[in-house]
């Protein structure tokens, strides 16, 4: 069944209807650069969707709403989004779930994993800056998964680059088709509107209006509404983009190739509309997951899904944890056992929230393609799976070496227990990665970039009430190693102790001074393996 079958309004659902309630589902994630506009779409997109009644300004003053999606106070005074969230509305007779990414590069890797539990993803490009180093990244994160993403440039109400020359960028760099449906008219101070050249649409600047025009570009009602040289420049770019890139194909862009590009502007709510019908209408319903007995259809009969994400104290008043679960088939009612893939354990599931940012509320069922989320002590971990009584991994979720590392200095000794619970929890939770050494008792925390110290020293205090600081080590680089020749593995551990430390799961990690020591190393090991990512799968 295509997706499109599911564009209009679905009445009370039918036994039937419920049988195939993954298919009503779009799980996406907005990826982008930071200050691209990704946490404003977020908020109109939630509104439009009519789950908030008015969005929050990233920046906002005084009692002014904040972001719905930004809720950790970092965040807030910040005005940028440090952790993945999740938030879940329905229109139209459809659920959508949308991740919500952190734009900055030092909180890539919680993007990254966040990009495992998704099908369809939205990119976020400022009309003025074009394709951006962190927007090129995730985007190649995405077309390793094949995952279909739709553009949104941003911020064309300001003055922006030529539209041609953005469409001929993507092109280019991203090696994807592109297929133009919603045109702005006019730029920055000229700006008029956005012009749907799929439908002949058009949503007036400074009105919040949209006008069918039957007669296209060139209806006279069109022709009359507009200023002259406003209109004859629009009709020539708008004819010029319609016939000098490609249609908008559906199957194309759902297997990756094709991506469509809706010019708007977030801020300003224009072509929010268009990109939630785009979304519903095309984006791919729940898809096959990997799994290390290969891939799990939606259609199965039976539940199962992976943790992708831990955040712990989202109510730092009860000090829980949740786990972030992806459903991947079947059909999730309240109540039911689980098998706990790593454990070998059940887990009653007798508490499944939805999100929506910091608030939440009790969920009855969930279908492939669903995120919940899991309150739980530590049970789960990021990578775990759970099923309906099969014994089966999802695998595809990354973790990566950590280019920067820190020794921990903690200001009171009276605080240690609170200092290693909240490195744990953290750990868990994928904030940072904590290595033990070998000789000596000291932390060393290992990050992406140096934005996650100040993050993790900010809810150490904050949730842990422990004041910690960083100190430099000898160490700038970290592989985790393995052999298939266990003595020499062993031997080579005990040759390199003060440069070996243990991760969270006890697995070996060489620390060495640079990439020119790192590779010294390797020249003389070559029963040793060196990795520089390895797979999270529950062990």
């Amino acid at each position: 069944m295509s997706a499109t079958a599911f564009s209009e309004t679905i009445p009370a659902k039918t036994p039937k209807e419920e049988a195939a309630g993954h298919h009503s589902r779009r799980t996406f994630a907005i990826i982008s650069h930071p200050d691209a506009g990704k946490t404003t779409l977020t908020e109109k997109l939630l509104l439009a969707g009519g789950a908030i009644e008015m969005a929050g300004a990233v920046r906002s003053k005084g009692n002014g709403r904040r972001a719905k999606s930004d809720w950790m106070d970092i965040e807030k005074s910040r005005g940028i989004s440090v952790t993945s969230s999740v938030m879940t509305f329905e229109r139209d007779g459809i659920t959508f779930n949308l991740l919500d990414t952190p734009g900055h590069s030092d909180f890539s890797e919680d993007t990254y994993r966040t990009l495992t539990a998704v099908d369809s993803a939205i990119m976020v490009i400022d009309a003025a800056k074009g394709i951006e180093a962190q927007t090129r990244k995730l985007f190649e994160i995405c077309r390793l998964r094949d995952i279909p993403i739709i553009t949104f440039v941003n911020k064309v109400d300001r003055e922006g680059r030529d539209p041609f020359e953005l469409l001929d960028e993507i092109e280019e760099q991203l090696a994807l088709t592109v297929a133009p449906l919603v045109w702005p008219v006019g730029q920055g101070g000229l700006f008029k509107g956005c012009y749907n050249l799929a439908s002949n649409d058009f949503l007036f600047a400074g009105s919040d209006k949209t006008v069918h025009y039957e007669g296209g570009l060139d209806d006279p009602a069109l022709i009359k509404a507009l200023p002259a040289d406003i209109y004859a420049g629009f009709r020539d770019s708008a004819e010029l983009a319609a016939e000098g890139y490609a249609d908008f194909d559906p199957e194309a862009y759902r297997q990756g190739h094709l991506t469509p590009v809706i010019f708007g502007s977030a801020l300003q709510n224009f072509a929010v509309d268009q990109l939630m019908d785009v979304i519903a209408e095309h984006a791919p319903s729940p898809r096959p997951q990997p799994s290390d007995k290969g891939p799990v259809d939606p259609d199965g009969d039976k539940v199962s899904g992976f943790v992708f994400k831990v955040q712990a104290n989202m109510d730092p008043k009860h000090r829980d944890r949740v786990a972030f679960v992806r459903f991947c088939s079947g059909h999730f009612k309240r109540g039911m056992k689980l098998d706990h893939v790593r454990s070998g354990k059940p887990i009653a599931v007798s508490n499944p929230i939805y999100f929506f940012a910091q608030e939440r509320a009790l969920t009855e069922e969930a279908y492939a393609g669903d995120v919940i989320g899991i309150p739980n002590h530590g049970t789960l971990r990021v990578g775990d799976t759970l099923t309906e009584g099969e014994n089966f991994r999802f695998t595809g979720l990354p973790a990566f070496a950590p280019e920067v590392l820190r020794r921990v200095r903690l200001e009171d000794s009276m605080k240690l227990k609170q200092l290693r619970r909240g490195l744990e929890d953290l750990a868990e939770e994928g904030l940072v990665q904590v290595f033990r050494p070998s000789i000596g008792s000291d932390w060393i925390v290992g990050v992406v970039g140096p934005l996650q110290l100040d993050v993790l020293a900010s809810r150490i205090a904050g949730e842990y009430k422990a004041d910690v600081s960083f100190e430099p080590v000898p160490f700038n680089v970290a592989r985790w190693i393995r052999s298939d020749n266990e003595v020499k593995l062993q031997a080579f551990i005990r040759e390199n102790i003060t440069h070996v430390s243990r991760d969270r799961d006890g697995r070996p990690v060489y620390l060495c001074k640079d990439s020119w020591d790192l590779r010294f190393m390797m020249d003389r090991n070559k029963d040793i393996a060196f990795d520089a990512t390895r797979e999270i799968v529950s062990m």
